[in-house]
């Protein structure tokens, strides 16, 4: 546990040192995110905070590879360097979207290059849990892994519409799933538990280095840079462990060794992905792109409903958590104990939606005379 809050620490160090510096060489290149209709802030914000949040994983990802329980997973494998050519790929590809600009299928393109650059290097999801285990052959393999990271890293560049939304957002998921690696890779010896459980720790310290930067009002913004790196990163996580797991490898280790590898990631990207597919089929029926921007989004409609930037933004926090902890619970006690708390903390969650700063106004209000 040591190693890994250590390169926590350290990526969470550099994304925050390094975030003035990002800004400033925002600002001087003209990387700005200008105020438009959809938009909740009112004056131009520094986009590439994405390019500081790269040079905290880098660093950390350094540290890692010099780190002795962690050195065996750089030396005997060419994943980490297949995550670091999708990592490249796509910071640049975000890097021109925040400063001029991409269209939809041009931005899709770079995505699937990236994706399909680690699933051709390894980074795969081999096999899946139906009937018993339905082992892949490699031109599916790789489809379906580029995919999966596309749609990840999407749902994540979706729900990037608040300040420090997105960045909390998935440093909640990458908890979650950093709970379930360790468990795997420590407490029951799974060697190829190592990679993923370390992503998830760099991932959380990532976001956690670049919020201090980002939380309303907002001095920085990550942009496609980021959205799209640590949207990437999650997938990459997620594949890396589940996506190579053989269900039958686990039993008595979890309580549904065969749904797991299945709920699991649903379960940590459920409110981004939930998001993506109310945005995909609001716009279908308006007769309209699925990238068209609007205003139609959760974390929208909580403002309508009265509720503050920072209370939204805290509130889309609850919802991750909730979700993403109760999949993880079913790897630690019996689906009607993590039933049971999902539902009280749904009923919880319903509760603070409803009780919004007119609500609390009309319940203080003093009765009218009949």
């Amino acid at each position: 546990m040591r190693e890994y809050l250590l390169c926590l620490f350290a990526a969470a160090a550099v994304t925050y040192l390094t975030m003035p510096v990002v800004r400033l060489l925002a600002l001087k290149a003209g990387a700005m995110a200008e105020v438009r209709d959809r938009d909740v802030h009112s004056v131009p914000i520094p986009r590439w905070g994405g390019l500081g949040m790269l040079l905290g994983f880098l660093a950390a990802f350094l540290l890692a590879s010099k780190l002795p329980m962690m050195r065996s997973v750089f030396e005997s494998s060419d994943t980490p360097r297949a995550i670091l050519t999708g990592v490249f790929v796509i910071v640049v590809l975000g890097m021109i979207d925040d400063k001029w600009g991409l269209d939809p299928p041009v931005k899709l393109a770079g995505q699937a290059m990236a994706a399909g650059l680690m699933a051709w290097q390894g980074v795969q999801i081999v096999w899946l849990p139906i009937n018993g285990t339905l082992v892949l052959d490699p031109l599916t393999s790789t489809a379906l892994t580029t995919l999966v990271i596309m749609i990840t890293i999407n749902a994540v560049n979706f729900v990037d519409g608040l300040d420090g939304l997105a960045g909390g957002i998935v440093a909640i998921a990458a908890m979650a799933f950093f709970v379930y690696a360790y468990l795997l890779s420590v407490d029951f010896g799974f060697q190829r538990a190592t990679l993923a459980t370390l992503l998830t720790a760099l991932l959380t310290g990532m976001c956690l280095g670049f919020l201090p930067h980002n939380i309303h009002p907002a001095r920085i913004f990550m942009g496609d840079t980021g959205s799209m790196l640590i949207g990437l990163l999650l997938g990459a996580a997620m594949i890396t462990l589940v996506g190579r797991l053989d269900p039958s490898a686990v039993q008595g280790v979890t309580l549904f060794p065969a749904l797991l590898p299945i709920v699991l990631p649903l379960a940590v990207v459920a409110v981004p992905l939930i998001d993506v597919v109310l945005a995909v089929g609001r716009r279908a029926r308006a007769g309209q792109s699925p990238f068209t921007a609007d205003k139609g989004h959760l974390h929208h409609r909580l403002l309508e409903m009265g509720h503050s930037q920072r209370r939204a933004v805290s509130l889309m926090y609850g919802w991750t958590a909730l979700v993403a902890f109760t999949g993880v619970s079913l790897a630690f006690m019996s689906v009607a104990v993590s039933a049971t708390l999902f539902i009280m903390g749904t009923l919880g969650m319903v509760l603070l939606v409803r009780h919004t700063p007119e609500s609390e106004g009309a319940l203080g209000a003093p009765a009218q005379a009949v």
